[in-house]
């Protein structure tokens, strides 16, 4: 098995450290003392933007995936049999057509029994292609529904072997719209697209961000879509001011938002309101923006205060948090909980699977899932569309911290109900 790249090495832990981290939940996966697998071994491709402008999200995958490879050291248990559980990690670049390269060298070449793509729409839905065309099971996250059903004609049939579990645009668009509610604006919203295929979703004037936002009596402003990794803004800017935008909503990454919201303040547009999905993610990036982090609003995934536990470990999301704060040394981030979910529903469906061995039984036990999750309960065929399960969402703001550089306080709680607000959102203060 390829060796992981230099920044995932970073996050290896020790078997030792990693037992005792996880307690007795490893037992409940191998049986202790065996050495060789009486079963065979299962392939599980694992793909993630590890580099690139996208590997923000790929940081938490590298440091779940070392703690699940030492949760399987002694393989998985199915039927009587124990199977050694091999994960062959490959870095998308943060390229979709590298990913699809990588998949269809998973499916065709390593033969895995599932195909695990993860983090961001432009690394999942090209590998999920190929996983659909290959007849290969997959399971995926990170990305709202929509970004993976519509691009790929789900909206036309459901797709035969690729699963994905997350909130939708639809629940984002109402958080976005629930925190805008609650503060005093002029309601004009600009709207921020990246020309990729995240931007062209949360763009879409039939199910994407401007016409959730003009139904909830909004006027919105919508410029041409910008190239991710542009130097200048300007044009989008100049629009805003134009049309008095008091708040500006969209999607973008990290480099790209720290490039606008910089001149925006040299450009002298002061929205009352920024609310990003993506980039504000992760604390990483709110501090890059230095000062001018200070009050930027999103979507809120996943935090230490979520009451579910792992199906794996029985760590509560806190216990999650702690142990990335002090092996990683720096703040928990929201994909954690996700990156740490998949690898629960995964497992559980090579343990469900009549043959884990067979491509064909592994797709059955995955569709079939039915577990609760550290982001909440996974079960296929009651969401929105068959492929699909939903998770919970929240509204977010970056507020100035005593322990860090900034603390993501929850503020809104229009969709879900499951936490309550922690502060009210608050008016940027630009200076």
């Amino acid at each position: 098995m390829n060796t992981l790249l230099e920044g995932i090495s970073q996050t290896r832990l020790s078997r030792r450290t990693a037992l005792k981290t996880m307690g007795a939940a490893a037992a409940t996966l191998a049986m202790p003392g065996l050495t060789r697998a009486s079963g065979g071994k299962i392939k599980v491709g694992f793909i993630s933007p590890l580099t690139g402008p996208l590997s923000p999200f790929g940081e938490s995958d590298g440091y779940t995936v070392e703690i699940i490879k030492t949760l399987l050291a002694n393989g998985i248990q199915n039927n009587g049999k124990t199977y050694e559980v091999d994960i062959l990690v490959r870095d998308a670049q943060s390229d979709p057509n590298k990913s699809a390269e990588l998949a269809g060298e998973l499916i065709l070449n390593e033969n895995v029994q599932l195909l695990i793509p993860a983090s961001t729409t432009d690394v999942i839905n090209s590998a999920a292609d190929q996983a659909e065309l290959n007849g290969v099971p997959s399971i995926s996250s990170a990305a709202p529904w929509q970004a993976f059903v519509m691009p790929r004609g789900g909206d036309k049939k459901p797709f035969d072997w690729t699963y994905h579990f997350f909130w939708g645009l639809e629940d984002a668009l109402a958080t976005f719209v629930g925190l805008w509610q609650s503060l005093e604006t002029n309601r004009n919203v600009g709207m921020l697209f990246p020309r990729n295929a995240d931007g062209e979703t949360w763009g879409n004037r039939g199910y994407g961000l401007p016409p959730a936002v003009e139904k909830a009596g909004f006027k919105t402003i919508v410029p041409s879509m910008f190239q991710p990794r542009t130097n200048d803004f300007s044009a989008q800017i100049s629009q805003y001011k134009s049309g008095g935008c008091d708040i500006v909503g969209g999607i973008t990454y990290v480099s790209d938002l720290k490039t606008f919201i910089t001149q925006c303040s040299q450009q002298k547009f002061n929205p009352k309101v920024v609310t990003v999905a993506a980039a504000l993610l992760f604390p990483s990036g709110v501090e890059a923006m230095g000062p001018l982090g200070n009050g930027m609003s999103s979507e809120v995934w996943w935090t230490p205060a979520f009451p579910f536990k792992s199906s794996l470990t029985g760590e509560v999301s806190r216990d999650v948090a702690n142990a990335w704060e002090s092996k990683m040394k720096k703040q928990w981030i929201q994909p954690l909980g996700y990156a740490h979910a998949l690898w629960e529903v995964a497992i559980d469906t090579l343990k469900r699977a009549k043959d884990p061995m067979d491509r064909t039984s592994v797709r059955d036990a995955l569709k079939a899932t039915d577990l609760n999750t550290l982001v909440g309960p996974i079960k296929f065929g009651a969401g929105p569309h068959a492929n699909i399960c939903k998770t919970p969402i929240f509204g977010g703001q970056w507020v100035k911290s005593d322990r860090w550089m900034y603390d993501l306080k929850i503020v809104d709680n229009s969709v879900s109900k499951l936490i309550e607000p922690e502060a009210k959102l608050q008016p940027i203060k630009w200076s």
